[in-house]
């Protein structure tokens, strides 16, 4: 079987994916270990029995709704490619608005980030890469994730961030920061979606929170006036119903100039406001 004739036969078994196509690339680029191009050049290219074994493999995998990074084990995010497993939440195109908005709200002088919750360490690792001026610490409380994100900042070659164990503020004790950034649960424990698609095999405990999707988001801003110094921003990544809450939230804590932003689907997305504190 050649690369162009396994793509389409993949492609017609992908039929519950939302990107078949897409998807049968991938995993072909994953198994040969060849680009897009070379794939498209030469697509007459016969595959060896232990390619095929592998394809069919992985191609299994797909069809019982596994997401591609897992089954690749590695994700694109920022223009950088992070490993991934199944220890962390697989990073979104839709975060990198939350980064986005990060860079643009740090100050311009070199200064300290706090990134909480950080799973691959993706926001951290992406806004270092912009500011190798600035000093990120990340904090996270699952060690096989943290191992993970450590990994990734070796890789890629940040030597600007520090992974922290522990949950949320505990391990910082009583560290300030310019800024404090967040991807945290905030998915409904009775949420349908998260029997649906990717988001089955994602940890629950990184999708989800009590209190309506609420409690960690709460938890972070309330604990943020304390970790935050004066004039300080604090963003938060939220699910798209959850703006008018979190914005009372913030405002609730003393939080000045708060304001919510879209992600790239034109869901609001990301809540940020500064702290001060008369």
């Amino acid at each position: 079987m050649t690369y162009l004739e396994w793509l389409k036969h993949a492609s017609l078994l992908l039929v519950n994916s939302d990107s078949p196509k897409r998807d049968a690339e991938i995993l072909l680029c994953f198994v040969t270990q060849k680009t897009r191009t070379f794939l498209m050049a030469f697509c007459e290219t016969a595959l060896s029995i232990e390619e095929l074994s592998n394809l069919d493999i992985c191609l299994k995998r797909r069809m019982n709704g596994e997401p591609i990074a897992y089954i690749t084990g590695e994700k694109e995010f920022w223009s950088l490619k992070f490993n991934v497993s199944n220890a962390t939440l697989i990073p979104r195109p839709d975060t990198e608005k939350l980064v986005e908005l990060g860079l643009e709200y740090l100050p311009k002088v070199p200064c300290e980030v706090l990134d909480l919750g950080t799973g691959t360490g993706a926001i951290a690792i992406a806004m270092a890469t912009e500011r190798p001026d600035c000093l990120f610490t990340a904090v996270e409380k699952n060690r096989d994730a943290l191992i993970l994100a450590q990994t990734n900042a070796n890789q890629i070659g940040v030597n600007n961030v520090y992974f922290l164990h522990g949950d949320w503020y505990k391990p910082i004790k009583s560290r300030k920061f310019s800024m404090i950034i967040s991807n945290p649960p905030y998915i409904e424990p009775t949420d349908i979606h998260l029997s649906q698609g990717d988001v089955r095999y994602e940890p629950r405990t990184a999708l989800v929170a009590e209190d309506d999707g609420l409690a960690d988001i709460k938890l972070i801003i309330r604990g943020a006036t304390k970790h935050l110094h004066q004039y300080g921003w604090l963003l938060i990544e939220h699910g798209w119903t959850q703006a008018a809450d979190v914005q009372t939230i913030f405002k609730q804590q003393g939080f000045q100039l708060v304001e919510t932003f879209t992600d790239y689907s034109g869901n609001e997305r990301v809540t940020l406001g500064r702290w001060f504190k008369p």
